[in-house]
């Protein structure tokens, strides 16, 4: 689906770049995104009657009840990247969709919460000057965005989670340096509330990629254990590497047939037994 809206940046970019969304055929081996399942489905908020919301160069489902992301799904062009700055560019809700269904600033002033990009920013920003300006604005659009304490990324464990999209490129072959990701939060009936709303804790990311003309895929998922509600003090983030099965079981979706097959990660330790990645070098690619 392809829609044109107006820029909600300060810089004046224009908006007359088709939003034409994550594309599943990026790869060349097809990556569908995942489905909501019957439970949830009617939570979804809609957009022209669809559950799937685009963007630029990503897509997402958008929860009505927990106003947050069920999943977001982006392609990156490792061969197409550009640099942009990020200046004059405001947080804001998407104007196409309910402003009661999408969590604002209210939530983020005061405190130890940052608004933290579900699409990483810098993974978008790609393709011709105005796609990439386009992607930089839509970025910043509440629905890809979630509450995350103010050292997600530069947690204890070396960061590890906001260096998997890159670690990708750095350890793998990946041919024709495309990548798409899939990602969100898992949402938990016993999430602590917070100004009204309930603050995920766990967040899963499936990285697929084509290596030697076969597709392949590596989950990881995030947890961040909230202790004091009102103080909102992190006792410690650990990210461990999963299978695509293992993060169905948090999610209120499923993947496609295609990530199962590409998906060669196996244990028999469950999450809590299995020790949590210390750096991106414990990844196994």
């Amino acid at each position: 689906m392809t829609v044109h809206v107006d820029s909600p940046s300060t810089t004046g970019i224009e908006s007359d770049v088709p939003r034409t969304g994550y594309d599943p055929d990026f790869l060349g081996s097809r990556v569908e995104v995942p489905e909501l399942d019957a439970a949830v489905r009617g939570d979804a908020v809609r957009l022209d009657g669809s559950d799937v919301i685009s963007y630029t160069h990503f897509s997402l489902a958008l929860s009505r009840p927990r106003r947050f992301a069920f999943w977001v799904a982006w392609n990156i062009d490792g061969a197409a990247m550009r640099k942009l700055s990020r200046t004059g560019i405001d947080f804001v809700k998407d104007p196409r969709l309910p402003a009661e269904a999408q969590v604002g600033n209210e939530l983020y002033r005061r405190n130890r919460l940052d608004r933290g990009h579900l699409a990483r920013r810098a993974d978008l920003l790609w393709g011709s000057e105005a796609e990439a300006e386009q992607a930089n604005v839509d970025s910043f659009f509440y629905t890809n965005i979630t509450p995350q304490m103010d050292d997600f990324n530069q947690s204890s464990r070396a960061g590890v989670w906001g260096q998997l999209e890159d670690a990708v490129f750095a350890d793998v072959e990946v041919d024709n340096l495309k990548v798409s990701v899939l990602g969100g939060p898992a949402f938990r009936a016993d999430d602590q509330v917070h100004r009204g709303v309930a603050l995920p804790r766990e967040y899963w990311k499936v990285i697929c990629f084509v290596e030697g003309n076969r597709l392949r895929c590596k989950a990881f998922l995030l947890t961040q254990n909230l202790d004091e509600l009102e103080a909102l003090a992190l006792d410690e983030f650990r990210v461990f590497q999963v299978a695509v099965a293992e993060i169905e079981q948090r999610v209120h979706c499923r993947f496609p047939a295609a990530l199962h097959i590409a998906d060669t990660f196996v244990t028999q330790e469950s999450v809590a037994q299995r020790s949590p990645l210390e750096s991106t070098a414990d990844i196994s690619w």
